[in-house]
């Protein structure tokens, strides 16, 4: 979207220039209209969970600005001559009855003939002005805290190479559907005005996007960072999808890693994830307690690190 001019209008908060996870327009003193989509190819092989997985992760988008998701729109492109449609049936279900686990509605959609099967959806949120969060409200001395563990694009590619065991593809399956509608709850309660998901980017692209836009640095701490199932494991043995070295080498310029950082480890930190978790900067006072009401949904969520006034967009792994 670099290419485009600057979107300038009166009522518009938040735009694309800082890429932050959603659009977000004021329809009035104290409401606020918040807009996103997204859609993907299959990365399970049941159509009706990556129905649901696809509609967690568009609605994720309006969990990080810090809104409530009122209405949601499919968006398929769709193999109509080579695949059967009852597949089609079944992915629509898991979008519907996520949408629906979430509160919103379903209100429509569009379908076009394609070559290979592709869902997502439009997401439609609702905010008050002053509960709104960015990428680019973090402050020095604020703790992060991230709500669910990495490795879904790790474990999806072991996967994809029959190499995943039983018992992580539940555990990523359970992550990826889950919204996370927790976080943002506990992050209005808990006053966090900063946040993203993470998501194709992996935590450190998110980070890096983050400290940019917050114009601070980012100091992430590995040995905190909660990891899903094998996840290590199976990146020491190579099964790491293309889009995490892409996400590696886009940030190398403003990280820095310590010594001792297993090369493992910055390949989960880079890991593109499907519906990941969110990324959270809260200040010192409040951190535990919100910790504390965010785990009784996502247990594994955890802190692992901290917002420190250094260049902007400066990230480092410790």
């Amino acid at each position: 979207m670099a290419f485009l001019p600057r979107e300038e209008h009166p009522s518009l908060i938040v735009g694309f220039d800082l890429a932050d996870d959603a659009g977000v327009f004021r329809l009035s003193d104290d409401l606020c209209l918040i807009q996103t989509l997204d859609f993907f190819t299959p990365i399970v092989n049941d159509p009706y969970t990556f129905g649901q997985i696809a509609a967690a992760n568009a609605l994720s988008d309006v969990y990080a600005m810090g809104g409530r998701p009122i209405t949601a729109m499919n968006i398929v492109g769709f193999p109509v001559k080579t695949m059967d449609k009852e597949i089609l049936v079944e992915v629509l279900k898991g979008g519907f009855d996520k949408v629906h686990e979430a509160g919103a509605a379903l209100v429509g959609g569009h379908t076009v003939e394609d070559l290979e099967l592709k869902y997502g959806l439009s997401v439609t949120g609702l905010a008050s002005p002053d509960r709104i969060m960015t990428n680019a409200g973090a402050r020095p001395g604020q703790v992060l805290v991230l709500s669910k563990p990495l490795g879904t694009g790790i474990l999806s590619t072991a996967l994809k190479g029959r190499m995943l065991s039983p018992e992580d593809e539940v555990l990523m399956t359970q992550s990826m559907t889950a919204l996370n509608r927790f976080g943002t709850e506990a992050a209005e309660r808990f006053g966090v005005r900063a946040g993203t998901d993470v998501t194709g980017f992996g935590l450190l692209g998110h980070s890096w996007e983050m400290a940019r836009a917050s114009q601070v640095g980012l100091v992430i701490e590995s040995g905190r960072v909660p990891v899903l199932g094998q996840a290590l494991e199976l990146a020491a043995m190579g099964l790491v999808p293309a889009g995490s070295y892409t996400n590696q080498n886009f940030c190398s310029k403003s990280l820095s890693v310590a010594e001792g950082v297993a090369p493992e480890m910055l390949s989960l930190l880079a890991d593109a994830q499907t519906s990941g978790g969110l990324l959270l900067a809260v200040n010192p006072d409040r951190v535990e307690d919100l910790l504390a009401a965010l785990q009784k949904e996502a247990p594994r969520a955890a802190i692992i690190g901290r917002v420190i006034d250094g260049p902007p967009g400066a990230i480092q792994v410790v």
